[in-house]
């Protein structure tokens, strides 16, 4: 089971649980049985829990329709959110009081809700502060649960809200942690617990200003946090446990013959991360890295899975003596639009890029890929669909007198598109791998928009239209069997 993946030498693990490990009575009763199988091997357990599976979607929607007026939503959801938690506590708690006690603090922080949603019906707009402090509540909800579920299968616990630990800007929706500030809360806070061998179930997520405000940490911030508490605390290991067998070669909704990355490095799974991947947040890998710390992907319904160890450099430094497993995995993102600034004007005109990215850094918008010809005549770059207008009304604004006098010809955006990332360290001292990627591309009628490729090197990105994203990355996959 999980004493396989001890490393006999270490002292403090930290073990964080996705929303579908922990959201059924079966999945909580499974997570459960992994802490206390970890407890006999390693002296100091410390559990990150996310929000039960589609509790925080219950909850934004609920918040969010809330203030566009819909205040049924809410109640609807309501009623689920109570229904989700009572089943796993009804299944696992068999003690009365245990359970009267949980289900009554859950049902306190679902009136905070209703409350919450009132408000933000009354107001007619959720602010970012008011999104946080309700998306919060699933992780609030979820580590109560969580740690009543350790105490009944006979592992001491004691839940504990991240809010007194991780000290963050106020960033709401995506706040960035003080790490100093962190360190000294989180060690007064926890120590005392892991000294007494009991075993500290922290929210994942969510951390808070210096006046106590809660925030987030972005979605999917719990395996997040379980990357900052393993680096101040400092942990020998950090453990994320999802739903699938670690890291994939692509997605297996995709490609049924998807397998498991035994070992990747940081860079590579950095840009995996990036790139569309969602086994891990992308922010989790910095502080791991910094602090040295081991980390782990493995599957909670197959624990005797070894899943995806990450490591320093795979001991290769990118070099590799033949084609095998040059090429690790490919991922996509769906849903994007290219946005494109041209004119014979901009040739050789300083300032056009800068200008370009700050009017769209002004409407919030996040660019995964840039691309720009060698002409200097045109920038183009990707964004969220959902966004491609109101990125080309800023562009449009910002170079409204060059589009009077012709020096930009127009802004426009594609239709939909998909970005396709190739990932390996391997690619970057093999030839030929970015043409057996385009021939294999080309063999299956699959166009190219565009092309970047990251400074690591470890990485080339493709663009191609929206219905070709599955084919593409089918075909590059067959590369990764072929050189198997």
């Amino acid at each position: 089971m999980v004493s396989q993946l001890k490393n006999p030498n270490s002292k403090t693990l930290v073990m964080k649980f996705g929303g579908t490990s922990v959201g059924t009575p079966d999945a909580m009763a499974q997570a459960v049985a992994l802490v206390r199988q970890a407890q006999q091997d390693w002296r100091r357990v410390v559990v990150v829990t996310s929000a039960l599976a589609s509790v925080t979607n219950l909850l934004l929607e609920g918040a969010n329709r809330a203030a566009a007026g819909e205040p049924q939503i809410f109640r609807q959801n309501e009623s689920r959110l109570r229904q989700l938690h009572e089943s796993i506590a009804d299944a696992l708690l068999l003690s009365p009081v245990l359970r009267a006690q949980v289900k009554w603090e859950i049902d306190h922080l679902i009136a905070e809700f209703v409350n919450l949603c009132q408000a933000i019906n009354i107001l007619g707009e959720a602010t970012p502060r008011a999104l946080d402090a309700v998306a919060a509540l699933g992780e609030r909800m979820s580590v109560r649960l969580l740690s009543a579920c350790l105490e009944a299968g006979g592992v001491p616990s004691q839940f504990i809200e991240a809010t007194s630990l991780i000290v963050t800007d106020d960033h709401f929706q995506n706040a960035h942690p003080d790490f100093a500030a962190t360190t000294l809360k989180t060690r007064q806070v926890l120590e005392p617990f892991l000294a007494q061998r009991i075993a500290p179930v922290v929210t994942g997520f969510i951390g808070a200003t210096p006046e106590g405000i809660t925030t987030t940490l972005g979605r999917g911030g719990s395996d997040y946090t379980a990357g900052i508490l393993g680096a101040v605390l400092p942990a020998d290991e950090v453990w994320i446990w999802t739903d699938v067998n670690g890291v994939m070669t692509a997605d297996p909704r995709l490609v049924p013959q998807a397998r498991t990355i035994p070992e990747i490095n940081y860079r590579e799974i950095a840009e995996l991360a990036f790139y569309g991947a969602k086994v891990l947040h992308p922010k989790t890998i910095r502080p791991v890295l910094d602090a040295g710390i081991g980390l782990r992907i493995c599957n909670t319904f197959q624990p005797n899975h070894p899943g995806t160890r990450l490591v320093a450099d795979n001991g290769l430094n990118g070099k590799r003596q033949d084609k095998k497993g040059v090429i690790k995995a490919v991922t996509a993102i769906r849903g994007q639009r290219l946005v494109t600034v041209e004119g014979r004007g901009m040739l050789g005109v300083p300032g056009v890029a800068a200008r370009t990215f700050s009017a769209v850094a002004s409407t919030g918008t996040s660019v995964p890929l840039i691309t720009q010809a060698s002409s200097e005549q045109s920038i183009c770059f990707a964004v969220p669909a959902e966004a491609a207008e109101r990125v080309i009304q800023a562009l449009e604004q910002t170079f409204a007198s060059e589009l009077l006098h012709d020096d930009i010809d127009r802004v426009w955006s594609t239709p939909e598109v998909a970005i396709i990332t190739v990932v390996g360290a391997g690619m970057m001292h093999t030839p030929g791998v970015a043409g057996r990627i385009f021939g294999a591309l080309g063999n299956h009628n699959v166009n190219v928009i565009a092309i970047a490729q990251g400074s690591s090197e470890v990485s080339i990105s493709l663009v191609v239209a929206g219905e070709d994203a599955e084919p593409a990355v089918r075909a590059v996959h067959d590369l990764i069997l072929a050189e198997a």
